[in-house]
């Protein structure tokens, strides 16, 4: 499992969100995949706006921040495989008897020890961090290094290589200067990733090119074009068609191709062309029955309720109280009713929305035993 370069200069809070912000976009931090913003994402039937979006993706992608951190390689996380499944059961909160039980180990107590150790390793890297931050302090030049490129099949994060063995590299190959000849393709993996990323730079961000395009350009680089152009696909600089039609520089290397802005037209168009209906909707409990009823002027805004929910940012104590209890799968939401709109004559949406909640809360008395509504004054907060 690759990680993204940008994990590299992200801090310790924008790593937990699993996304950092940038000018134009939101970046996902596992994998680099860039939303942009401005622009309404439709996702199983839900607009979402970007940042949100954010959200969506990660769930979707990689389940959670932690889940797919903790997967990371032992090279990455300095964990064991044991260790990886410790933090993955405390995380689900299990109990150390139940750690026990599930694991086959030792007893409590032995899980008990596991969990300090844990803490001592974190104690150990938050002075290792200290360090880290007071020698950048001290010198004014922290010692850089030149992560693998991203989306490398060949790579998977084998090298860190220092900035300034980079120039060193880049002289000893490049002879002439980095816009001259290639002086041999014969050399150490760690160097031909230099290399590589330095001559993916002959190439334009968002420009596709023909085969013929692309061996042009590496002719001038070294005579072995044909296996430049292989390693430029290999190390994940470049990708191309399956027939070898066209190609266009990948991941990091690239700014906006083609097919992404066309992908952003389409999802404007479907955001300008989506009508949305507005309705009354129900949070069942299908352990006890009781419900929420609550009003939308979109229905296809529903999950966005969810999301809440899984948060636990839902600022209905009781109903987050027993989502959290009783789990995402003992509930499920309803649509009661979509309101109509008059096409024609003086049509208020939120008041003919309101009267239709009131309409289903007298019908359903969603509170105490029933529900986890609030009489009156109180409803409306919700």
């Amino acid at each position: 499992m690759n990680v993204s370069d940008l994990c590299w200069s992200a801090s310790i809070e924008e790593l937990k969100k699993g996304y950092i912000e940038l000018r134009d976009d939101y970046a996902c931090l596992l994998c680099g995949q860039k939303i942009e913003k401005g622009v309404i994402y439709p996702w199983e039937g839900v607009l979402y706006e970007a940042e949100r979006f954010m959200y969506v993706h990660i769930e979707n992608e990689h389940r959670s921040v932690f889940e797919y951190l903790v997967q990371l390689d032992k090279r990455f996380t300095g964990l064991t495989e044991h260790q990886k499944n410790l933090l993955q059961l405390f995380y689900r909160g299990k109990s150390d008897g139940e750690v026990q039980r599930e694991l086959g180990i030792g007893s409590a107590s032995t899980i008990r020890n596991h969990r300090f150790a844990l803490k001592e390793k974190e104690r150990q890297a938050k002075i290792f961090l200290v360090l880290m931050e007071l020698l950048k302090e001290k010198t004014k030049r922290a010692p850089g290094f030149l992560p693998p490129h991203s989306t490398g099949s060949k790579m998977a994060g084998r090298y860190n290589i220092p900035l300034d063995d980079r120039e060193q590299i880049l002289n000893k190959y490049f002879p002439a200067g980095v816009d001259g000849p290639l002086k041999t393709l014969k050399m150490k993996e760690k160097s031909r990733l230099v290399v590589l990323r330095e001559i993916a730079k002959r190439f334009e961000a968002g420009k596709i090119y023909t085969e013929k395009d692309v061996n042009e350009i590496l002719e001038t680089v070294h005579d072995d074009f044909v296996t430049l152009r292989r390693y430029l696909i290999e190390y994940g600089f470049m990708d191309r068609e399956p027939d070898g039609s066209r190609y266009w520089l990948k991941g990091e290397a690239s700014e906006m191709g083609e097919k992404d802005m066309d992908r952003k037209k389409e999802l404007k168009l479907q955001y300008k062309e989506m009508k949305t209906e507005g309705g009354v909707y129900q949070i069942r409990n299908t352990r006890n029955q009781k419900v929420f009823v609550t009003a939308t002027p979109n229905l296809k805004t529903i999950n966005g309720r969810r999301f809440m929910l899984r948060e636990g940012s839902h600022n209905n104590r009781q109903l987050q109280e027993e989502w959290n209890r009783y789990g995402e799968d003992a509930f499920v939401f309803e649509v009661l009713e979509v309101l109509e709109e008059k096409e024609d004559g003086y049509f208020d949406k939120a008041e003919e929305l309101e009267k239709l909640e009131e309409k289903w809360i007298e019908k359903l008395q969603p509170f105490g035993e029933r529900g986890y509504n609030q009489p009156q004054k109180a409803r409306a907060k919700q």
